[in-house]
């Protein structure tokens, strides 16, 4: 393997608020180590405004002089980047990641990295196994020291083993929100909140709690003409024996995320809306443990403060790419949770338990969320396997 460079050369592709908002000071944060020289937007106006704001440095951190395209095989043959960060609309994720890895880069997309299963095998096919590139999903809830000091908690027993747990993403969004072409679309967005805003949660929960075995799910279309559900819920069993309850919602004025998880020795809980800091994580010990204060002392979060964000997850990627090796969020660790969401909307929609592993290559909802069911795939698509037509009374109850 050949050795890493000391700076790696990075491209971005779309150029919107997310990739403005947050990747990019990402990189800023980070450019003693990668260097941005490319974005793609085929939008030539906001490609200018993205390419001016990019050479102004600020207080995250220096600018950069990049090179515009309006296409993205024209800026991989003529850049060669080291790493793809992607922030388009979700149905575009597969092609260009895919595109990405073939060129020898490593891809940051945002989520989700794509709308089915398998879309995502295709992805993982294009991966070199032997050191990279990857392709990983921007999960940034990982990162932040909280949740890094919970897992590490969890994972090693200190809290004692884990029962019982909740996740909740309740958020608000209008009709105008649904304006937005792709929006509230299977084809262009793959899902309702349990896809594109839930997700976050969903797989942190998974992250600190590990396999989950069984989903039972319910989602309706309460509110909003959408193709997709604008709210889900579902019980989880985890291999470890732990149940969860986990609702997704874009109804929800009063706008919270959060988990909760009750050990047999303390509670943990964090609480924010789109980012956390250590302040956000609270471990409550349970009655027969107060008194071992050198052991509740431990459950505190880290003096050290590292808020979620790209940021954060970019450093992490840089250091798999300086080592050659697999990052974190990706691979069958961001697939457990792509999965999760699929067994989600396969519960809901027929009305049955699903259980880890089940949806495999000839399962209609290995193909699509919507699993071509009558009363939730698009006018467009038939209906045709006998999975989907034994929940069509059940589905019309949700």
């Amino acid at each position: 393997m050949a050795a890493a460079p000391t700076r790696f050369r990075a491209a971005v592709v779309g150029t919107g608020a997310i990739v403005s908002g947050s990747h990019l000071p990402a990189l800023r944060a980070s450019s003693d180590r990668v260097e941005l020289v490319a974005a793609v937007d085929v939008d030539e106006e906001r490609l200018a405004a993205f390419r001016a704001l990019a050479a102004e440095p600020d207080e995250t951190g220096p600018g950069f002089t990049v090179s515009g395209y309006t296409d993205l095989a024209a800026m991989l043959d003529a850049e060669r980047p080291d790493l793809v960060l992607i922030g388009t609309p979700p149905s575009l994720h597969r092609d260009q990641t895919v595109a990405a890895l073939r060129a020898g880069a490593w891809v940051l997309c945002e989520k989700p990295l794509c709308l089915t299963l398998a879309e995502y095998d295709e992805i993982a096919a294009a991966e070199n196994p032997d050191g990279g590139p990857y392709a990983s999903v921007v999960f940034q809830h990982r990162y932040g020291s909280g949740a890094v000091h919970a897992r590490d908690l969890l994972t090693g027993g200190a809290l004692g083993a884990p029962l019982v747990a909740h996740c909740q993403t309740t958020w608000y969004r209008d009709t105008a929100y649904y304006a937005v072409p792709w929006r509230g679309r299977w084809a262009s967005e793959g899902g309702g909140p349990s896809m594109g805003h839930g997700i976050h949660q969903m797989d942190l929960l998974l992250h600190l709690l590990g396999d989950w075995t069984e989903i039972r799910g319910m989602a309706g279309r309460l509110v909003h003409d959408v193709e997709s559900e604008d709210v889900s819920t579902a019980l989880v069993r985890f291999a470890n024996g732990a149940m969860a309850t986990v609702v997704n919602s874009v109804l929800s004025p009063d706008e919270v995320s959060r988990i909760r998880v009750d050990c047999a020795d303390a509670t943990v809980e964090l609480t924010h809306l789109y980012g956390h800091t250590n302040d956000d994580w609270v471990y409550t010990p349970a009655p027969h443990t107060r008194e071992a204060a050198d052991r509740v002392a431990h459950w505190r979060t880290p003096a050290a403060d590292l808020p979620s964000s790209h940021a954060a997850q970019l450093s992490v990627l840089l250091d798999a790419m300086r080592d050659g090796a697999r990052p974190p969020g990706s691979g069958p660790d961001a697939r457990r949770t792509l999965e999760f969401i699929a067994a989600l909307y396969k519960s809901a929609f027929t009305g049955r338990p699903v259980h880890a592993g089940e949806i495999a290559p000839g399962d209609p909802y290995y193909e699509a969320m919507h699993g071509g069911h009558p009363d939730w795939a698009p006018a467009t698509v038939t209906a045709a396997t006998p999975a989907t037509a034994t929940a069509a009374t059940s589905a019309k109850e949700q």
